[in-house]
């Protein structure tokens, strides 16, 4: 079988191994100059090892690493093979990161530690998510858990380990150390989130109005944006009504609510937040 080359995207593979190793390098810099000096350890095998490390002297990097192998080799199937190489790669890379990278304490603050280290980490996340990898942990470990117990949700299951791993620590480092912890890995998923679904986040409303059709047409020509009209039937009254469907710019809100105050005081709106708004107006599906 011959491998077609011109198939191969080989600018976005750059891209994708640029952003990973970018995020692999800020995620070294949460932990060894911010969480593993001063014995913060926000979940997570990395985490898990930063205990291990303060009780036992033994590497960070290596210990992620011996935790993290046999987990991608149980779930190598389910991940994929190509996506599974490239993350056990990733995987690999951060540890040699930490190991290989001086670990001092960049601040003696902890409340500084913790809040610095957390976004740092969560956007040495994001990136390497971005580059279509993962770094394992207890992602892969939620998951082969929740194939044991289906009934359980895998967030359910992950916030679990994650909280298990934090009061691990609390019993090693203390309770206030724990519930800096604590913090640090809520920021950093937070922070994951946010630039995993997207930052400019859209608005979406709802309309019913008996004068749907002058509040579309008006979004159009007003504001340029475009407007769906979908069919509807009320279920308590049984009349037949034209719902609108309708994603503007947060900054457009305002401009929507006035052309429906002018047109239809009495008009029945949800308004909602679109975390992120791919296609003609807003963002790419995916980069080119």
């Amino acid at each position: 079988m011959k491998w077609n080359w011109r198939a191969f995207d080989w600018k976005q593979e750059i891209k994708q191994d640029v952003r990973m190793v970018l995020g692999l390098l800020l995620m070294t810099v949460a932990y060894n100059y911010f969480f593993v000096p001063n014995q913060i350890a926000p979940g997570g095998v990395t985490g898990l090892a930063t205990i291990l490390f303060h009780l036992f002297r033994l590497p960070v990097g290596l210990m992620s690493a011996a935790i993290n192998v046999p987990l991608f080799l149980l779930s190598w199937k389910q991940l994929g093979s190509a996506f599974a190489a490239r993350s056990l790669a990733a995987m690999l890379l951060l540890s040699l990161f930490l190991d290989s990278l001086p670990m001092f304490a960049l601040t003696e603050d902890l409340l500084l530690a913790t809040i610095l280290g957390g976004g740092i980490l969560g956007v040495g996340l994001a990136l390497v998510l971005m580059g279509n990898a993962t770094t394992g942990g207890t992602d892969l470990a939620s998951a082969m858990i929740q194939r044991l117990l289906p009934h359980v949700s895998f967030g359910v299951i992950l916030l679990v380990i994650e909280m298990l791993i934090v009061a691990f620590s609390g019993l090693v480092f203390g309770v206030h150390l724990a519930l800096y912890a604590a913090v640090s890995l809520f920021l950093t998923s937070r922070i994951v989130d946010m630039l995993q679904e997207g930052v400019a986040s859209s608005r979406l409303f709802f309309i019913i109005s008996p004068r749907s059709e002058r509040i579309a047409q008006r979004i159009l020509t007003e504001l340029e944006r475009g407007v769906t009209e979908l069919p509807g039937r009320g279920v308590y009254s049984g009349g037949q009504t034209n719902v609108l469907f309708s994603v503007v710019a947060r900054q457009e809100v305002h401009a929507v609510k006035q052309i429906i105050h002018e047109e239809d005081p009495n008009a029945f709106v949800v308004l909602t937040v679109a975390n992120e708004t791919m296609g003609e107006g807003f963002s790419r599906l995916l980069p080119k």
